[in-house]
């Protein structure tokens, strides 16, 4: 292998290890922050144990799009879905990966950067799928996590909707995570 060429991939591993520090708003169930590496690799879990009702799905490049899905927050963090506004925040985090990438060799990057922006688009089934499921890992992570008592868990009834409702598989397991849901909000 060129020198140059791992000297880069190593120093793109090295940069990314930010994710381990990167915090997101959920709590685990230990009630501390959870960070963004740990959310990537529960929802990398969450797909590879539903392989066997994917088929036809390419489950390499679905498990891809999940790990590269939030590398960009290594540099600028994560904005919690409560405090986004409707604002977009996907430039922001493209370019935030765009210089993340920049010790990788140029195919690297051009890869990597084309499975965020497929990710982003979802417009493929891989997407969908990678989409809907970071939704789940989300809603599932909140339904576990020790919250403080006013954490108002009727966001999650419609957080994520659009999301899952595009697979049968992901309304499937909407509509269980949801029946949670519900139960939290009565107690």
């Amino acid at each position: 292998m060129d020198q140059t060429r791992l000297d880069g991939i190593l120093h793109f591993v090295q940069a990314s290890e930010a994710l381990k520090d990167t915090l997101r708003s959920g709590l685990t169930s230990e009630g501390r922050q959870e960070s963004t590496a740990e959310h990537s690799w529960r929802l990398c879990l969450l797909v590879m144990l539903f392989e066997k009702e994917l088929e036809g799905v390419d489950l390499l490049r679905l498990l891809k799009l999940c790990l590269v899905h939030d590398l960009g927050e290594a540099i600028s963090g994560d904005i919690p879905a409560i405090h986004q506004d409707g604002r977009d925040k996907s430039a922001q985090e493209r370019a935030d990966l765009i210089e993340l990438a920049e010790p990788l060799p140029e195919d690297m990057r051009a890869d990597l950067l084309a499975l965020w922006d497929e990710y982003n688009d979802a417009k493929t089934l891989e997407a969908v799928l990678a989409k809907g499921f970071d939704k789940i890992e989300t809603m599932l992570q909140h339904l576990i996590g020790r919250n403080a008592p006013d954490f108002d868990y009727r966001f999650n009834l419609d957080y994520g909707a659009a999301q899952t409702a595009r697979h049968p598989l992901l309304r499937q397991i909407r509509d269980v995570v949801d029946h949670e849901t519900r139960r939290r909000v009565a107690d």
